[in-house]
């Protein structure tokens, strides 16, 4: 699939070939809300940090546009992208680099193709009105991702019971429910417990308007790098920290069947060290940090540094993958289905804590529906499978681990007791 993307209305430009273009600049095809923030910061967004931004929302529109179920095996697709940037040479330099980057992290086969462009329009109004505004910035000394899940809330609990100097959250939803009303809740509940600010929380959203794949690996690619971009205006050495649970992040499959939609490679140590080392060529001062990266999520909850507020917030949470498939059986509310991988980790976790869940699940007992019984008989496959004799190979399956791995094969032995230990209650 041959996709041009435009960041304006001049650009005229028409690969040969071409199956879809996409115009950033044109909310009827593409939606996000970046350029709309009224925040202010200490100075413009980095041109390196801003072409991320439009490469990110281009891979991410690809993803959502191309089906993959038309591709030859029914999974892996073939895109090639072709997008304007401010800072070519060094995009072309590392062009590379982005196509092993993204390939690994959605599983298709990746082609960029940069051409050079200046700024447009809206980003010199947006330049100009920065610069203008005359309320005072705030200048944050770390950055920090707030997805709304149960993982995310923890990194930021955490965060702030122990760190000093300001803090900034980052937050995106697309379309449907499930991701950004409990981001507002949780954000509220945040700035009454720990008295921060409103403007240290970070909102933006982005949609493809004619998106049909449901899959979306990519999407914490854009997630990852709004608040880059957002970071690079600070105009100084920052950590991001993505705080995720280690078992989540090896993105081990239970069954071969597991390399399927609920698979995410997000923080995967392979990923993280590619995108590192992108953003470092680039001269992008940002350091990828997942605090928890070698805690299982029962773990992050057990040592969680405010265990009364992680209580009265857990059912405030969200953590399934498909929070808004409810809305097919007329559900009003979105909720945890209960059964997919992300929901059976969540449960789990809680479990082992020994905090009361009143989250609230449509069948964590596997018993609704063909989805719901396979994934259960895909669990309990994967369990007789697992010997924590072989973990130091398992943990090989889905990316190259060349570093600490006696740690990662560790967290990956307590992980999986952590879910044969909730799944032994399921008859």
């Amino acid at each position: 699939m041959i996709i041009n993307f435009r960041t304006d209305n001049d650009d005229e430009f028409i690969p040969e070939n071409q199956d879809v273009m996409i115009n950033f600049a044109n909310d009827s095809s593409f939606s996000f809300t970046f350029w709309n923030n009224k925040n202010k910061m200490p100075q413009w967004y980095g041109l390196e940090s801003i072409d991320l931004l439009y490469i990110s929302l281009a891979v991410f529109a690809a993803d959502r546009i191309v089906l993959r179920s038309n591709s030859i095996d029914g999974w892996s697709r073939k895109m090639e992208l072709y997008i304007p940037v401010l800072e070519f040479e060094k995009w072309e330099l590392n062009c590379g680099l982005l196509e092993k980057m993204i390939s690994f992290l959605s599983g298709d086969y990746w082609t960029f193709h940069f051409r050079k462009r200046e700024l447009t329009a809206r980003e010199i109004n947006h330049k100009e009105r920065m610069e203008k505004s005359k309320k005072i910035a705030k200048n944050y000394d770390r950055v920090c991702m707030f997805s709304g899940g149960l993982d995310s809330f923890v990194g930021a609990v955490d965060l702030l019971e122990n760190s000093h100097g300001n803090n900034l959250f980052i937050s995106h939803y697309g379309g449907g429910k499930g991701t950004k009303e409990y981001q507002d809740i949780l954000k509220e509940r945040i700035i009454k417990k720990y008295g921060i600010e409103t403007r240290d929380f970070h909102q933006y959203y982005a949609k493809v308007v004619n998106g049909v794949e449901d899959t979306t690996r990519t999407r914490s690619f854009m997630f990852f790098a709004h608040a880059i971009t957002v970071a690079s205006s600070l105009g100084k050495p920052i950590d991001l920290l993505i705080p995720e649970n280690g078992l989540i992040s090896l993105n081990i499959p239970l069954t071969f069947s597991r390399f399927g939609t609920s698979s995410t490679r997000t923080t995967h140590p392979y990923y993280l060290k590619l995108f590192q080392k992108l953003l470092n060529n680039l001269g992008i001062l940002i350091t990828l940090k997942n605090p928890y990266q070698f805690h299982t999520k029962g773990e992050m909850l057990l040592n969680c540094m405010n265990q009364d507020f992680l209580q009265n917030n857990l059912d405030n949470t969200m953590s399934c993958s498909h929070p808004d498939n409810g809305r097919m059986l007329k559900e009003t509310q979105a909720r945890h289905c209960g059964y997919c991988l992300p929901c059976v980790i969540r449960q789990a976790a809680i479990k082992k804590s020994g905090f009361h869940d009143e989250s609230s699940y449509r069948d964590n007992r596997f018993v609704s529906g063909e989805t719901a019984k396979m994934n259960l008989n895909s669990y309990r496959m994967g369990i007789e499978k697992f010997n924590p004799k072989y973990a130091f190979m398992t943990i090989q399956k889905s990316g190259a681990i060349t570093e600490n791995i006696d740690q990662f094969t560790q967290l990956y032995i307590r992980g999986m007791n952590e879910i044969m230990e909730y799944l032994e209650d399921i008859e």
